[in-house]
């Protein structure tokens, strides 16, 4: 009775300690009902006698022995919520009978290993597949290779097709074991899926290997929201909206580009945001006319430059993306409000399209004919017909576990949340008035769509251009926030 009642209070002593591990940690992730229901979504929607093979994302090398910060493929984690590397998901259309288990989905994990915990964090393991992500066939990534699945009798193996930029480590089980073992199990070193072959075995293969059907699928699962990601998106997009706003109050000239990152970024951890959704860009002046700019290492910003600043936090795996452009001294000067208040006009009208059976390609028509019709009325193109690069990009595409999330892009649906955001961009010795010159100017919102209409999830930034110089009045609380000077 003594030794049973010690197991009862080690036992409790040591639910108390998970217990209390895991009350530290945030509480609104995604619960495994929501991957359960996701992957029961997937299997709906798979061909009949398929199976569906997903693995999870490389580990990625930044320099030498240092890898960058681990982030799980979205479909992966769509599917799962498992965050760790090296590991295999397999869901089946119909049930299967393999060792002696009737089953309809598998995962592979990495193994516990206690001396890789104590350098990189615990992992979930076998155990803790089963009961924190509800799956009730687990195993360890070692097992795969013998584990008995004839591939041969499906009609239909769906997955990714390989990049083959996956390294081999020295830990065993890793990725690139799992992959090998995969080709070897549908034989598909043995076919060329870019040719044509008269070979009967590789006929067959190649009937039964799709590796373009998978994406259309998982296209069409998560281009509309559920419930619950709604409620991380919008936490997102609200987390990045608020970090324009601080931004605007705290921009003033001779500011660094790189300071100004850091401000959104700083909102973004205050937040309890993971990461960034993608690599922010800071641009003033001329850089704001490169779309992609990713540099931010201007030291000054010139006291009547624009700031056009392209961020979106991810929390909990969910992307927002959000732009303003500003001045940096707080007021548009003639010729930056122009061409401000003409690509506001363009957003707007395009956000109206944001209905229910509207055909997706409809907000960017509309942009392009108000701002070809603005550049011809300022005298910056030729004609409303004529050809230019001062727009070159489209409107509109969706958000959500990746910042240019999957989609059909085909009509609006309800609980889709899709970007608007037009452009004009007029980088130096442009073919107009060199008063023009170095104007840069994105408005990106995050919408909603609804059966009452567009909501605008990333309203907390101001975006008229009166309303964004009146917010540049406000104090900020980083005006007293001095560091000492470093320079010698």
């Amino acid at each position: 009775m003594k030794f049973n009642s010690f197991l009862v209070l080690l036992f409790c002593f040591t639910a108390s300690i998970i217990y209390s591990q895991k009350k530290d940690l945030p509480q609104d992730y995604l619960k495994k009902d929501f991957h359960q229901n996701r992957r029961e979504a997937l299997r709906e929607n798979l061909p009949n006698n398929s199976v569906a093979v997903f693995f999870a994302n490389a580990v990625r090398n930044r320099a030498n022995d240092v890898e960058y910060v681990y982030h799980q493929d979205p479909n992966f984690y769509y599917l799962t919520g498992y965050k760790e590397p090296h590991a295999l998901l397999i869901v089946f259309k119909d049930d299967q009978e393999i060792r002696g288990n009737v089953l309809n989905e598998v995962l592979f994990v990495q193994e516990r290993d206690e001396y890789a915990e104590m350098w990189n964090g615990k992992r979930l393991g076998v155990n803790g597949a089963k009961d924190d992500l509800g799956f009730r066939i687990a195993y360890n990534g070692g097992e795969f290779s013998s584990y008995e699945i004839d591939f041969s009798k499906f009609d239909k193996i769906l997955f990714k097709n390989f990049e083959n930029d996956i390294r081999d480590t020295r830990e065993g089980a890793d990725l690139y074991d799992l992959i090998k073992s995969f080709k070897e199990k549908v034989s598909y070193d043995l076919i060329n899926l870019n040719k044509p072959t008269t070979d009967k075995i590789e006929t067959e293969t190649k009937k039964r290997i799709d590796t373009k059907m998978l994406s259309g699928i998982m296209a069409s699962l998560r281009e509309v929201k559920t419930k619950e990601e709604l409620v991380l998106l919008k936490k997102a997009v609200e987390i990045s909206a608020i970090g324009q706003l601080e931004m605007m109050k705290a921009m003033h000239p001779n500011m660094s580009e790189t300071e100004a990152q850091g401000v959104h970024e700083f909102v973004y951890k205050k937040y309890g945001a993971e990461y960034e959704g993608y690599p922010s860009i800071v641009g003033a002046g001329g850089n704001g006319c490169i779309l992609h700019y990713v540099e931010n290492n201007k030291t000054s910003i010139g006291d009547n430059q624009l700031v056009l600043m392209d961020l979106g936090a991810e929390y909990h795996g969910y992307t927002a993306d959000v732009t303003r452009t500003i001045p940096a001294n707080g007021k548009f000067t003639l010729e930056q409000k122009l061409i401000y208040d003409l690509v506001y006009e363009a957003q707007e009208a395009g956000i109206k399209a944001y209905r229910i059976g509207t055909k997706m390609t409809e907000p960017n028509k509309i942009a392009i004919k108000i701002i070809n019709e603005g550049l011809f009325k300022l005298g910056i193109i030729p004609s409303k017909n004529s050809s230019h690069m001062y727009f070159p990009h489209g409107t509109s595409h969706h958000i959500g576990l990746d910042v240019h999330d999957p989609g059909n892009y085909n009509k609006f649906e309800e609980n889709m949340v899709v970007t608007m955001e037009p452009g004009i961009y007029i980088p130096e010795g442009s073919d107009c008035d060199e008063k023009w010159w170095g104007i840069g100017i994105r408005i990106e919102d995050d919408i909603l769509v609804t059966k009452n209409g567009p909501i605008n999830l990333s309203a907390m930034a101001p975006r008229k251009s009166d309303k964004i110089e009146a917010a540049m009045t406000l104090p900020s609380v980083l005006d007293s926030f001095i560091l000492p000077n470093l320079n010698n």
